[in-house]
């Protein structure tokens, strides 16, 4: 940019004249940014306007941590126009059922009291000053109010968080919220992610798909053979294509897509995998590890590095390899087009420093991918896809296009004059970009495996025997999702399936559901375009239909829906909600449920810690929840059940005494006797916290003994 290159040169940046930022008003989205940089000439000088356009990555917002090297920045946007504050709430305080309960209760008890005093004047036949003697009444009958049972359940929640804190079962698992332990107990709906929730998060290779056949893990070595032959026989990618087009370019003639030698679709697809991302290679204790922000693009440049593809240096404007043959290759990152959930897809632009060829590659998600590559490719595409998905792999296309060297400054100019408008910038860009990934060369269909945590079915199996119901809610494909659902256990092998896919007509959709409402022990699994029209159009028959079902799968789901969908299901079966996530687009969800978990894992803790739970693996939901949860929603019960009646037994004998000796208001206690009846005397509360009749592992398989709390059975308000 000119700002760095002036400042190299003069060490300093207050000297530029004529410069001037120009910044959209404040907004609450962190994600966009939109400026420009212009430099008008100084007069009587033959200068050029300089127009560099600012994006997000041009920004830092607060409490940015800066790893290495210095920055010289403009502070645009302050005060209350800053977006961590145009974007922070007041926290939502969560409040456990049974606070409410007891909240209610309390109400009653002192309508008991009022007329308990109202009866004692009313057989006094409301002589003298009824209403001081009512006052009275009132004050010594006050021990009906349980006052100190809300000091006594906060303890109580402490010492609970503290069990949980401290179990080794469970290591690892910190209780950020001490106010809702036993809700832990409650719970009747768990609503899940997939990755790196059931799973692990750990990809592992096991295909890649071409046209003309497939290489599988164990035929790495076939694949290594094969680019060695090619890196010697060529020097970097699509070099067929710079015999074939540069003639074409200087001709003045359109390209022509040619059958390709399939050693070389080889050689490209490895290419692609090892170019076409945003992970930085870094040096931490003498060793290299590479950094991201998607664990699937790391595994993917494992993978490349696997079949002797390695990434040695990685910039905002360069990327250097070493190919198999030990070569050096450098290129030059044009422009480049991050993945986002809105796209689904990632793109770039290089240019091989060697041999100056211009190269575009682009992967993404089927659903996008099918409509950018020939329709004579589409149909494969699709049915690898969903081949590869049943087997429970996810799956990303790759893609490329050989660029003439007139043809990427033509679409350069558009997209420089895109990138200056201030107005509606990303659907500008996006447009220009959208021009150039017509016509793209299909690659290959990458199949990696997540594996699952462990002990993922025998934990979905005791909470679904322990009456909880579990939706998975994934942004994966259906055919993944299903594959999942079966081998995690959501789905018993007793149930059955029932897909809504690719639904648009509401009168469709409810027709879908009414008849899956008839279908006994059936599983629903639901992709994102069916869900998006069930919630905005049919939403009270979706959600009456959907928490009846055994279990449900929600595929090509957003991390809003997923909000929605917590939201809801809290609102119309007014029942306990459960969210466990493990990455940022969890959070939504995991602050929208009645509890939310996190789990700390290689998206970061995000999720862990805007939950009110974390853990460090799924199976620990098991003790959390059959084991802590019921035993606090108890001990909780049986602590305010012994409360409420001392205070009740005290009331009794009071009331008793004045109506026997005519209705004095006179204390039956001395304040010595009352005060130890209420601690010392009554100290036994304190056995509700320690007393553990079970063992922890009798919950665990005696699942039923849940169901009693989950139902509400132990503490019971008319």
């Amino acid at each position: 940019m000119f700002t760095q290159k002036y400042y190299n040169n003069h060490n300093t940046l207050i000297n530029i004249k004529g410069a001037s930022i120009t910044a959209n008003p404040p907004n609450v989205n962190i994600y966009e940014f939109t400026g420009l940089f212009e430099k008008v000439p100084e007069p009587g000088t033959n200068e050029e306007t300089i127009k560099e356009a600012l994006g997000l990555e041009n920004t830092m917002w607060g409490s940015t941590v800066l790893t290495t090297g210095k920055v010289l920045a403009m502070v645009i946007y302050t005060g209350l126009e800053m977006r961590i504050v145009m974007n922070s709430r007041s926290p939502r305080t969560k409040i456990g059922k049974l606070d409410l309960e007891v909240n209610s209760l309390s109400k009653l008890l002192f309508a008991l009291l009022l007329c308990l005093s109202v009866m004692i004047v009313a057989l006094d036949r409301f002589e003298g000053q009824w209403y001081l003697s009512m006052a009275r009444f009132m004050l010594l009958l006050s021990s009906i109010i349980p006052i100190s049972l809300r000091v006594n359940l906060e303890f109580a929640k402490l010492v609970y968080s503290w069990q949980i804190d401290h179990d080794k079962g469970i290591a690892g698992t910190v209780a950020r919220n001490s106010a809702i332990p036993e809700e832990l107990g409650r719970i009747q709906f768990l609503l899940t992610d997939k990755t790196g929730t059931l799973t692990q998060n750990e990809m592992i290779f096991k295909k890649l798909s071409f046209e003309f056949g497939t290489y599988e893990q164990g035929m790495i070595g076939d694949i290594k053979g094969i680019l060695e032959k090619q890196c010697k026989k060529y020097d970097g990618p699509m070099a067929d294509y710079s015999a074939r087009f540069d003639k074409a370019e200087a001709l003045d003639t359109s390209k022509k897509l040619f059958k390709r030698d399939k050693e070389t679709i080889v050689r490209d697809v490895v290419s692609a995998m090892c170019l076409c991302h945003n992970v930085t290679p870094v040096i931490e204790n003498s060793q290299k590890i590479y950094q991201g922000s998607s664990p699937d693009e790391i595994a993917l440049v494992q993978i490349a590095e696997m079949m002797g593809y390695i990434v040695d240096y990685r910039d905002e404007s360069t990327i250097s390899i070493t190919n198999i043959s030990g070569k050096k290759e450098d290129y030059k990152v044009l422009a480049n087009f991050p993945f986002s959930s809105s796209t689904k897809r990632m793109g770039i632009i290089l240019q091989h420093v060697q041999s100056g060829r211009y190269i575009f590659y682009l992967k993404g998600a089927d659903t996008v991918m099918k409509d950018r590559v020939p329709d004579k490719q589409k149909g494969f595409l699709m049915d690898e896809c969903e081949v590869l998905a049943r087997e429970g792999l996810r799956t990303l296309v790759f893609s490329q296009k050989y660029l003439l060297e007139s043809e990427y400054q033509a679409w350069r100019k558009k997209y420089d004059e895109a990138t200056h408008v201030l107005v509606n910038r990303e659907e500008r860009i996006q447009e220009v970009v959208s021009s150039l990934e017509k016509d793209m060369e299909f690659l290959c269909v990458t199949g990696v495996e997540d594996k699952l945590q462990d002990d993922v079915c025998t934990t979905l199996e005791t909470l679904r025997n322990a009456g909880i119901k579990v939706w998975m809610l994934t942004g994966d494909k259906v055919e993944t999702g299903i594959c999942i659902a079966i081998s995690a256990g959501i789905k018993a092998s007793s149930q059955s399936l029932y897909i809504m896919k690719e639904l648009t007509d509401p009168l469709l959709v409810n027709y879908h559901l009414n008849k899956f409402a008839g279908t006994p022990n059936c599983v629903l699994i639901i992709d994102g375009t069916t869900l998006s029209v069930a919630i905005e159009r049919l939403e009270e028959t979706f959600y009456s239909i959907a928490c009846k079902a055994p279990a449900v799968v929600c595929c090509r789901c957003s991390p809003t829906q997923k909000a929605q969908i917590a939201e809801a299901i809290k609102r119309i079966t007014k029942l306990k909600v459960c969210c466990i996530g493990d990455g940022g687009n969890d959070v939504g969800m995991i602050q929208a449920s009645d509890v939310g978990i996190g789990i700390e894992g290689k998206e970061g803790k995000q999720a862990a810690l805007a939950a009110d739970y974390s853990i460090l693996k799924f199976n620990a939901l098991n003790k959390l929840f059959l084991w802590h949860g019921r035993l606090a929603y108890k001990r909780s019960a049986v602590l305010a059940q012994f409360i409420f009646h001392r205070g009740l037994i005290i009331a009794i004998i009071q009331v008793y005494f004045s109506v026997c000796f005519y209705y004095v208001s006179i204390s039956i206690y001395s304040g010595l006797l009352l005060f130890g009846f209420t601690t010392v005397y009554t100290i036994f509360p304190i056995f509700s916290l320690v007393n553990q009749l079970l063992n922890p592992l009798v919950p665990l398989i005696f699942f039923f003994l849940i169901r009693s709390s989950t139902r509400t059975l132990i503490w019971n308000v008319p």
